[in-house]
């Protein structure tokens, strides 16, 4: 439905103001450019911020995308961005910031940053970590602390009980299990918490497990419940599920 037939509707008295206005919200896009149609209201409607898919993309294209975006926002992430592509952006917006682990150029104008939910992140090993920082950022641009435990894999197994007994103690409302190699970390944690845990295989791996497939395989097929599995090396998705996750239970509870 078009902006015109919504409009029209309530003038006839067919739709009322609450229903015109969320019909508005839907359809609001914006052309940047020549190249990108931005929906403007959909960190509105999902509570996630801004994501620009940085790969692939100019430098330029980026800028015109973050500076259309930013007109009516005050947050937005850029995922999968190089150091160059970065360098490229700040060039014409210069209070951008660089997370050089997760490979994620930030942009936040926010003043007050609230902070309402608490979620847990493990990393199996060091070759990890990128994916483990897409969902921390992420997470913590929606509103999260996030409680971080890196290099904690099972290959010396005793390492990531501690952090994990901590998260638990502390509150966590889910968990977010990074793991490449077998991915068993993930179902280890989830045979041990009681809160929902969001699986990460990453494409660390060789042989019959090169990029990622073995990891992706045994969490889909694992024996342990409430462990739910991500695409490989999707940390910017673990992270906002396990942030709507936490944000939406502390909300239920006031």
């Amino acid at each position: 439905m078009s902006v015109r037939d919504v409009l029209e509707k309530h003038r006839k008295g067919e739709l009322d103001a609450s229903e015109a206005e969320r019909l508005l919200r839907l359809d609001y896009v914006r052309r940047i450019g020549e190249h990108t149609l931005f929906d403007t209201r959909r960190a509105e409607r999902k509570g996630v911020p801004e994501i620009i898919y940085g790969e692939s993309k100019s430098a330029d294209t980026i800028a015109d995308i973050i500076e259309g975006a930013m007109a009516e926002r005050d947050v937005l992430l850029v995922s999968r961005a190089s150091i160059k592509q970065f360098n490229g952006v700040r060039a014409r917006i210069p209070d951008a910031t660089y997370e050089d682990k997760a490979r994620m150029i930030v942009l936040d104008r926010r003043k007050d940053r609230k902070t309402e939910g608490l979620i847990g992140l493990l990393a199996a090993g060091s070759s990890d970590i990128a994916a483990a920082e897409e969902a921390r950022v992420v997470a913590e641009a929606m509103g999260c602390r996030v409680m971080t435990a890196y290099d904690v894999g099972i290959a010396a197994f005793h390492r990531f009980i501690g952090p994990l007994h901590d998260m638990l103690e502390k509150g966590v409302d889910a968990l977010v299990v990074v793991a490449g190699m077998e991915g068993a970390l993930a179902s280890v944690v989830s045979s041990l918490a009681d809160v929902p845990v969001i699986g990460v295989p990453t494409s660390v791996g060789y042989g019959v497990g090169e990029g990622g497939r073995a990891a992706l395989a045994s969490m889909l097929q694992s024996c342990s419940p409430g462990l739910v599995t991500v695409n490989i090396d999707n940390g910017v998705g673990a992270g906002i599920t396990a942030a709507l996750i936490s944000i939406r239970c502390r909300r239920s509870q006031h």
